[in-house]
Formats: C-alpha cells, sequence, structure tokens
C-alpha cells in the first residue's frame, strides 16, 4: 500500500486516480480504509465572544445517536462515526475524498468554562458547542450565618 500524503491523513481523503487517463501506467483504485485502531480527525472552528468560547464542526451524515460529545472545565472531546448508506466499488469512482468511519478530535479550549452549562446543537450537519467562559475574577460575597 502506498504512503499516504499528510493531507490524506490529515482529512481521510484518499487519492483515487483515473485508469483511462492517458500516459497512466498504475492499476485500477483499491478501497482504502484507515485501520482499525485510526481515527479520521473532525474539523472545527472555534471562536470566543464576551461571554463565551464557541466550537463549530460539520458532522453532516453522522446520526446524533452516533455522536459523542465530553467536556471538562478546560477540553472538549468530540467522537463519532460517519456510515456509507450503499457500497460502491473502487472502480467505480472518479473522485473518493468523503471520510466514512470513526473520527474524533479532542482539544483543550483557550480558556476554562463552566462545562455543567456547556450546549451543542446540530443543524444542517453543522453542530454548535456554546462554553460558557468562567469568570475568575468575579467575587461571590456569602453572608455568615449565625448558628
Amino acid at each position: 500500500m502506498e504512503k499516504r500524503s499528510f493531507f490524506e491523513r490529515l482529512t481521510g481523503s484518499v487519492r483515487v486516480e483515473n485508469a483511462d487517463a492517458p500516459n497512466r501506467a498504475s492499476p485500477a483504485p483499491k478501497e482504502h480504509v484507515l485501520p482499525h485502531d485510526e481515527e479520521g480527525q473532525l474539523t472545527i472552528d472555534v471562536w470566543q465572544t464576551p461571554d463565551e468560547i464557541i466550537l463549530q464542526a460539520i458532522v453532516g451524515g453522522v446520526k446524533l445517536d452516533d455522536l459523542d460529545v465530553q467536556v471538562t472545565h478546560d477540553m472538549v472531546t468530540i467522537r463519532g462515526k460517519r456510515e456509507r448508506q450503499h457500497e460502491v466499488s473502487a472502480n467505480n469512482y472518479f473522485y473518493q475524498e468523503l471520510y466514512w468511519g470513526a473520527f474524533s478530535r479532542s482539544i483543550l479550549l483557550p480558556q476554562e468554562v463552566d462545562a455543567d452549562e456547556a450546549e451543542a446543537t446540530m443543524k444542517n450537519g453543522l453542530l454548535t458547542i456554546r462554553f460558557p467562559k468562567l469568570d475568575k475574577a468575579r467575587v461571590a460575597k456569602l453572608k455568615v450565618k449565625n448558628e
């Protein structure tokens, strides 16, 4: 098996060459599947507002039951799997760039967040997670009770 490029490993895409193209002596494309211990990496955008950190990822084709999001005060891990609806012979592909199978992504958040108040939604294949920022400068005043 030919070594995959950095881009192919990063995105999970597979290079498929057209066997009918002129001046090509390569064999018909083989079906490429990541080994069971290797997962595709989810691409994300992360930005902030004054009150929260927002993460977005494209997860089109992933069922909600196949998506797992875990949050701590400084890290988020997203895992899932995207399954094919039907199998296609490798010889019938012109382009094969979509990633099918398990994927995951863990990132350290740039600031501590309130994991209990984080919210995740998915609309039209776009996963959006909103993390309320913890305000370390906020001071809570406690009233002392007499017993």
